[in-house]
């Protein structure tokens, strides 16, 4: 850390804070910054030359020793304009010095009760004035003495927090809820007030002891000795002309329930008095008495407390106060890790989705916290996208906050949290589907299509994931996503090697698809894919539980041993037997499709349209192409079902005219029955007319 005294001289040459602060703030400019620090050729600590001895040679070369030097004015101008991007932020900095000042009057009364003074009592107060444009914060802490405030307020970058959490034991360090880091909250009075007052004594001292300091925010402030009759710190803001809004009582209470509310001591402000009943002597005796505070805070965060001690009704109305949702979460988990860093969480999943939830763009993330301090409202460096739907806080002290506590890093400490926190978010899920699928059931409705995006963007719980996924299958046959893939193993025939899909834009379309005839001649279940995510989410998953994912439409069917030996002889004689037709609707259709072949997908329709193994699916193109994606040309192949009347009529055909119109209406209703939409509809009516009247006269 660099220790700046407002006059600019060097008291520490560590580079740790304001190291931190140069840094992590992109937007002060490089060229000022060159201005403000720079080398100057003056002696720092010992002004002496070293001269350095060669014995190998006779020259002989001198060094100096010098200290970073800065300008004490312009660095509180640079924290006053480029620190802090919200100016509220200021009444938290200082409710923050205020209660570790509690804190540390705490800890040191373990070992001399006497520092209270007769009052335990610890507590926050602030007070405004709108006539005077003042706002002033108090606390009945440990106060300071006239060397301590020479050192914490007139010492840039010097925390006497950080000071104090040194000295103390990893058990003492545990306990406390000690909230400041770098030493320049303090300073961010000057962001709204342009002259400062601060009246400190220490506990256990004379009240003739007290402390008064005082500075305008430029490189000079004042210091003087003052009778102060209790312990603690009263900070005294003169707000600047256009920052009175700030001396308002509703503006100063909606600042500490936004930053402070759950901070471990009360935070009071005067009650607002009701309009005076009765005669002008009621009222004027009204006026006149002493006015009442009430805690405005909650000082209780309930996700500090042990889990034994915190009902379900409790986590309920917390949930619904963070979220600002009516109704009762489906599931939370309340945990606190300890170890190489320490943090606690407590998520929780809605029952019902957010308006904005399919805004991958959009805020999300958790409530960040550090000791109870209010950092952040959506700190999505902890959850990955697809479980953007999760609410619920983080608070730990462990993580690498920039100077104004506004910017969370990305670090090792951030992404072992982030991987820790999704993991638990996903044995969440997995105990609920597990122990309670009435509720999961209620999740998967909300948020089941959010969810399928997992496996493409996390590798790493890909599997996790995969085992969490539910599909409508033939099983059932219905429209409910209630099967898991690890109940489709369950039920696959012998000797099946494959999860077989089919991807369509309805679930109608699905059940009906014709992909699915000879999976029901044979008894083999199908995933019916009907969300529009599902194509893309097959193209990621590949394989589960050794068992490779085929979509039906894709490539050529091959069943493996479920295929009979008879069936593969009668498959090869069928498609001998239909060369010469084969060939003839290829020739007709080459410009529609790559290939003609008989199926041995078909038993009841005429025919149908797949892609080859390592083209698109048929569902993916049709988003890719809504979306306004170019995408490479691609035919289909088109297979024939020559046990099927219309194609037997198509073979006996001698007019090459109505061949062709037979073989155009063939491939039409091949891809109407894919779900896919005719180039020509017109053309097509006209052909399936003529056809008809052919058929009638």
């Amino acid at each position: 850390m660099v220790e700046i005294n407002f006059n600019g001289t060097i008291l520490v040459s560590t580079y740790n804070n304001l190291h931190g602060f140069f840094t992590l703030r992109p937007r002060i400019n490089p060229i000022l910054l060159s201005s403000v620090i720079r080398f100057r050729h003056s002696v720092y600590a010992h002004s002496e030359a070293v001269m350095t001895a060669s014995t190998n040679t006779a020259s002989e070369q001198a060094k100096e020793t010098m200290g970073f030097q800065a300008e004490a004015k312009q660095l509180l101008q640079l924290m006053i304009h480029s620190l802090y991007s919200n100016k509220e932020i200021f009444l938290r900095e200082l409710i923050s010095n205020a209660s570790d000042a509690a804190d540390k009057l705490r800890f040191e009364a373990l070992k001399d009760d006497s520092l209270f003074e007769g009052d335990g009592d610890l507590a926050i107060k602030i007070e405004f004035d709108k006539d005077a444009n003042s706002v002033t914060i108090s606390d009945n802490g440990i106060g300071m003495s006239r060397e301590e405030v020479i050192n914490n307020l007139g010492t840039i970058a010097k925390s006497g927090t950080a000071d104090f959490l040194k000295n103390m034991t990893g058990d003492q360090k545990q306990d406390s809820q000690l909230i400041g880091q770098f030493g320049v909250g303090f300073y961010s009075a000057f962001i709204v007030a342009d002259r400062v007052e601060v009246f400190t004594r220490r506990a256990g001292v004379d009240k003739a002891e007290g402390i008064y300091w005082e500075s305008t925010g430029d490189a000079d402030f004042q210091i003087a000795a003052v009778e102060k009759e209790g312990r603690g710190t009263t900070v005294v803001l003169h707000l600047r002309d256009d920052e009175n809004d700030f001396a308002d009582n509703w503006r100063l209470r909606n600042i500490v329930k936004k930053y402070s509310d759950h901070i471990a001591i009360p935070v009071l402000m005067e009650k607002q008095a009701m309009p005076a009943m009765g005669d002008d002597a009621e009222a004027e005796v009204a006026k006149d008495a002493a006015p009442e505070f009430e805690a405005i805070n909650d000082a209780t965060a309930l996700w500090t407390r042990p889990r034994s001690e915190v009902s379900e009704d409790e986590y309920k109305e917390f949930y619904k106060a963070l979220s600002h949702d009516y109704e009762d979460p489906i599931k939370w988990s309340h945990n606190r890790v300890e170890g190489k860093f320490e943090y606690t969480s407590l998520l929780y999943i809605p029952s019902k989705p957010p308006m904005d939830l399919w805004n991958r763009d959009g805020a999300r993330g958790l409530k960040l916290y550090v000791q109870r301090t209010f950092i952040m409202d959506d700190a999505e460096q902890f959850l990955p996208v697809y479980l953007r739907f999760i609410k619920g806080v983080v608070d730990s002290n462990d993580l690498p906050l920039n100077v104004s506590r506004e910017i969370l890093q990305q670090d090792a400490t951030t992404d072992s949290m982030r991987s820790a926190l999704t993991k638990r978010a996903l044995d969440m899920l997995e105990k609920m589907a597990k122990n309670a699928p009435e509720d999961y059931a209620v999740f998967w409705k909300s948020f089941g299509s959010v969810l399928k995006e997992g496996p493409a963007e996390d590798t790493a719980n890909k599997e996790k994931i995969s085992k969490l996924l539910r599909f409508s299958t033939t099983h059932n046959a219905t429209d409910d996503q209630d099967q898991s893939l690890e109940d489709y193993i369950g039920r696959m025939k012998e000797g099946q090697e494959k999860i077989y899909y089919v991807a369509a834009e309805n679930f109608v379309t699905a059940k009906n698809s014709p992909y699915l005839e000879v999976f029901k001649k044979k008894g083999i279940e199908v995933l019916l894919l009907h969300d529009r995510i599902d194509d893309w989410l097959m193209s990621h998953m590949m394989d589960f539980d050794g068992k490779h994912l085929q979509d039906v439409a894709k490539g050529e069917l091959d069943l493996g041993s479920l295929d009979a030996e008879e069936d593969k002889k009668e498959q090869e004689q069928m498609s001998e037997d239909n060369k010469d037709m084969v060939e003839r609707v290829q020739a007709i259709l080459s410009e529609q499709v790559d290939t003609v072949r008989v199926t041995n997908r078909l038993t009841d329709s005429p025919a149908c349209l797949v892609v080859g193994d390592h083209d698109m699916g048929a569902q993916m193109r049709r988003i890719m192409e809504a979306a306004g994606q170019e995408l490479p040309a691609s035919k289909p192949i088109l297979e024939l079902n020559p046990g099927h009347p219309l194609v037997a009529r198509l073979d006996k055909e001698a007019d090459e005219a109505r061949f062709g119109d037979l073989s155009r209406l063939l491939f039409d209703q091949a891809l109407l029955a894919a779900g896919d939409s005719l180039e020509d509809p017109a053309s097509f009516v006209a052909r399936l007319n003529k056809l008809l009247l052919e058929l009638t006269s």
